[in-house]
C-alpha cells in the first residue's frame, strides 16, 4: 500500500508502507498521512520505535483473519 509522506523539505510523495519505518528512523520525513489525518513525527503518537501508541491495537486482530 502507498502512504503519502511529507519530506523535511516539505515536498510530498508516496512510498510503500514497508519503507515508512526506515524514513522515520532516518529522519527523512516530517510526517505522513493515515486515514485519520496528518501525523507529525515527534509530536503525534505513532506505532513502533517512534513513540508510544496509546490507541487500540488492531494489527493482532488482522493477523488472526489471514
Amino acid at each position: 500500500m502507498l502512504v503519502r509522506v511529507v519530506y523535511d523539505e516539505f515536498l510530498t510523495g508516496k512510498v510503500q508502507d514497508s519503507y515508512l519505518d526506515n524514513l522515520i528512523r532516518q529522519e527523512k520525513i516530517v510526517g505522513f498521512f493515515r486515514s485519520s489525518g496528518f501525523v507529525r513525527i515527534g509530536r503525534d503518537p505513532i506505532r513502533g520505535g517512534g513513540g508510544k501508541y496509546m490507541g487500540a491495537e488492531r494489527r493482532q486482530q488482522m493477523m488472526g483473519k489471514m
